[in-house]
C-alpha cells in the first residue's frame, strides 16, 4: 500500500495528525478538504470524477425528460429504473469481485471507456430524431452495466490513495462535490433542453467524460492484495467467479453493521425517492420551468450539509447518525410532495438531501473502515448494487404507484414509509445503532 500512496504529501510522511492541521473553527464547522492537498493521485481522481459527474447529470434528466416527451407516461419514466436495475445488481456485485482480482486502474479505465461509448450512442439517437423509447431502455441498460463496473472500482482504489484516518473527509468531499453536480447539472440541463436540442445535452456529457478518462490514466498501478501483502496470490490473479462474489456475500451476511446499514438503506431509497414522478408533478403543478428545480432540490441540501461538515469526522454514534438521517430524510420528503409552492418542495427536498449526505458518508465510511482490502472491491460491488440499485427500484415504484393511486399518495406515503421502516429496523436489530468507529478496530 505505501507504494501506492508514495506521492502523499510530506506532512503526513512527517506524522502530522489530519484532525489538527486547520484552525479550530474551520475543523468544526467547515468541509475538510485536507486529503486533495495531501495524496495527489486522489486529487486527480476526485478532479476528473466530478467534472464527469456535471455531464452526467445532464443525461440523467435529458433521457426521463426524453422518454415522457415521446410517451406521456410517468410509468414509461418507471421503467428506466427497472431497466437499470438488473445490469446494476448483476455487473456491481461481480465486477466488485473483480476489482478485487485485477490492478484496479486498468478494470477502471476499461469501464470508463465502455460508459463514454454508450453516452455517445445516446448523442447519436438524439442527432438521428429515432424516438424510440425501447431505444433508451436499451441504453439506460447498457450504461447501468458500464456505471456498476467503474463505481465499485474507483471506491476500492480511494482507501488505496488516502490514509484511514482522512477517510470520512474523502468521503464527504466526494459526495459534496458529486451533491455540487447534482445541483449544477440539472439546473442547467433544464435550462438547456429548454431552448434546445435534447442532443447538446448528452453532447456536454460525452465532452465532460474525457477528463475522468485522463485522471484514470495518471492513476498509478493498484494490483490487489492479500491479507495486507503487497503481491497477489495465484487464486487473485484468475478472473473473479462465484466463489469470489459469494465470500463477499458472505461477509455481509455475517457481519450484521454492513448488513443493517444496506438494509435501511434500500429502505430509504425504494420507499421514498420521488424522482421518477418529478415530470408529472412539474407538468400539472408547477408548470414544466421546474423540472431543474426538482431534480436538483435533494442534491442542494447535500452540498449545504457537506459545506458545513466539519463536525462529521468527530461523531462517535456513526451507526444512530446514520439511522437518524435516513428518518429525517423520509419525513422531509414525505412533506414536500404535500406543497403546492415549487420553493417550499424544493426546501423540503433541500432537508431530505442534507440528511441523505450524511447517512451516505457513514455508510461509506462504515464499509470502508469495516472491510479488509481484500474484499473492499467486492464490498464496494454490493454498496453499490443498494445505493444505485435501490433508487432504479424506487423511480419503478414511484412510478407504477403514481399510475396507480396517483403522484402526491405515491410520494408523500413512500417518505413516511421509508421513515417508519429504518425506524423498525433500528430497534429491533440494534447492531447498527450501537455501532462506534473503535467497534470496527478488530
Amino acid at each position: 500500500m505505501s507504494q501506492v500512496r508514495s506521492e502523499s504529501s510530506a506532512s503526513e510522511r512527517d506524522g502530522e495528525d489530519p484532525t489538527t492541521a486547520r484552525p479550530g473553527f474551520l475543523r468544526r464547522h467547515v468541509i475538510d478538504i485536507s486529503p486533495l492537498r495531501r495524496y495527489p493521485a486522489y486529487r486527480r481522481l476526485f478532479l476528473g470524477t466530478q467534472v464527469s459527474n456535471i455531464g452526467v447529470q445532464f443525461t440523467a434528466i435529458a433521457v426521463p425528460v426524453q422518454i415522457y416527451a415521446d410517451t406521456g407516461s410517468s410509468v414509461w419514466v418507471g421503467l428506466l429504473g427497472l431497466a437499470a436495475l438488473i445490469p446494476l445488481v448483476v455487473f456491481s456485485i461481480w465486477g466488485g469481485a473483480v476489482a478485487d482480482a485485477v490492478d484496479r486502474r486498468k478494470l477502471l479505465l476499461g469501464s470508463s471507456l465502455l460508459m463514454w461509448a454508450i453516452t455517445l450512442a445516446l448523442l447519436l439517437q438524439a442527432v438521428l430524431g429515432l424516438r424510440s423509447p425501447a431505444l433508451l431502455l436499451a441504453l439506460t441498460a447498457g450504461q447501468a452495466t458500464a456505471f456498476a463496473l467503474s463505481w465499485p472500482t474507483r471506491g476500492a482504489i480511494i482507501p488505496r490513495l488516502v490514509g484511514k484516518a482522512d477517510l470520512p473527509a474523502a468521503n464527504t468531499l466526494h459526495t459534496t462535490v458529486f451533491s455540487f453536480a447534482g445541483v449544477i447539472g440539472p439546473l442547467a440541463a433544464g435550462v438547456l433542453i429548454a431552448n434546445a436540442p435534447i442532443a447538446w445535452a448528452y453532447a456536454i456529457d460525452a465532452l465532460a467524460f474525457t477528463v475522468v478518462l485522463w485522471a484514470t490514466v495518471r492513476l498509478p498501478p493498484i494490483p490487489p492484495q492479500s491479507q495486507g501483502a503487497e503481491q497477489p496470490d495465484a487464486k487473485r490473479r484468475r478472473i473473479a467467479g462465484w466463489s469470489e462474489v459469494s465470500e463477499g456475500l458472505r461477509y455481509i451476511w455475517t457481519t450484521p453493521v454492513l448488513l443493517l446499514s444496506f438494509a435501511i438503506d434500500i429502505a430509504a431509497m425504494v420507499l421514498a425517492l420521488p424522482r421518477a414522478i418529478f415530470p408529472e408533478v412539474a407538468d400539472e403543478r408547477f408548470g414544466a420551468g421546474a423540472i431543474g428545480w426538482l431534480y436538483a432540490s435533494i442534491a442542494i441540501g447535500s452540498v449545504v450539509a457537506g459545506l458545513t461538515s466539519g463536525w462529521i469526522g468527530r461523531v462517535r454514534r456513526q451507526g444512530v447518525a446514520l439511522v437518524a438521517s435516513v428518518v429525517v430524510w423520509g419525513l422531509a420528503v414525505g412533506a414536500a410532495g404535500l406543497a403546492h409552492s415549487l420553493w417550499l418542495a424544493v426546501f423540503l427536498l433541500a432537508v431530505g438531501g442534507a440528511a441523505d449526505l450524511i447517512s451516505a458518508v457513514y455508510r461509506q465510511t462504515i464499509l470502508q473502515t469495516y472491510a479488509p482490502d481484500e474484499l473492499q472491491g467486492r464490498l464496494q460491488g454490493v454498496f453499490l448494487a443498494v445505493v444505485a440499485g435501490g433508487p432504479r427500484l424506487g423511480d419503478l415504484r414511484a412510478g407504477v404507484t403514481a399510475g396507480l393511486v396517483g403522484p402526491t399518495v405515491a410520494w408523500v406515503g413512500g417518505g413516511v414509509a421509508a421513515a417508519v421502516v429504518a425506524t423498525i429496523l433500528a430497534i429491533a436489530f440494534p447492531a447498527l445503532i450501537r455501532y462506534t468507529p473503535a467497534s470496527a478496530q478488530r
